[in-house]
């Protein structure tokens, strides 16, 4: 692994240890017209329920990061989304798992959304309102913050870790 891993909660044991294997996973961050991004939370029974994050998933063998993002955002939020444009990866060191997290950035989609898996969404802007959020999506307030020139984006992120 070329990159230096975010470390989520350093003091929490890793489960699998230090030779764990790296799990790919596509995010999408959604995009209204009027500029608000979508964020959801995370459902009871997977790691960090109630958090907020940008919805994805795993990536399947076989599968690109558009064609998973497409599959994800199917099965949790009942929408079929149009061109997908790659934009960061960022490798979070998870206490559960170590992931790289593939961020692609969404403006067109069709349907209307379903929280298929009890989980709750909201449109936001920065500052975010939504707490407490994932650590793997703190990164992408930041870059959302710098294309942005959000003022005040250095204290709201550093209150978010």
């Amino acid at each position: 692994m070329t990159q230096t891993p975010l470390v989520a909660d350093p003091n929490a044991t890793r489960h699998g240890g230090a030779d764990r294997k790296i799990v790919d996973v596509a995010v999408g961050v959604l995009f209204h017209p009027d500029g608000t991004f979508l964020v959801t939370s995370r459902p009871e029974g997977k790691p960090y329920p109630g958090y907020w994050e940008f919805p994805g998933g795993k990536l399947e063998a076989g599968e690109s990061v558009e064609q998973a993002l497409c599959r994800e955002l199917h099965e949790e939020l009942g929408i079929h989304i149009g061109a997908v444009t790659p934009w960061k990866v960022e490798v979070v060191d998870y206490p559960h798992a170590l992931v790289r997290l593939h961020f692609c950035k969404v403006f067109e989609w069709s349907g209307a959304l379903e929280m298929r898996e009890a989980q709750s969404f909201s449109w936001e802007r920065l500052p975010v309102q939504m707490q407490p959020v994932l650590p793997g999506t703190v990164p992408v307030l930041q870059w959302l913050a710098e294309e942005q020139q959000f003022e005040g984006a250095t204290h709201f992120i550093a209150n978010t870790l």
